[in-house]
């Protein structure tokens, strides 16, 4: 998928996240913290974007002392829609 771009009538087939392993096996979605305080994950529908998250995941890494991984989810199912 090209860089994705809001209006542009471009659907969101697959995410990429960056997503930590802790020591018991569980997983965490990564997260920064934006400059206005916001957390933001660390995900994106194209690689893109996910490159430009690369070293805020490689941060989270030696932060957390957990493995990163990227991870693509690419099985899409409509759970809810909200008008």
């Amino acid at each position: 998928m090209s860089a994705w771009k809001a209006y542009t009538g471009q659907k969101i087939e697959r995410l990429y996240a960056w997503i930590a392993t802790e020591k018991d096996g569980g997983e965490g979605l990564c997260a920064m913290i934006s400059e206005n305080g916001l957390t933001i994950p660390l995900i994106g529908a194209d690689m893109e974007r996910i490159e430009s998250l690369r070293d805020k995941a490689q941060e989270v890494a030696r932060m957390s002392r957990c493995p990163v991984r990227l991870v693509e989810f690419s099985q899409r199912r409509v759970v809810e829609d909200q008008p």
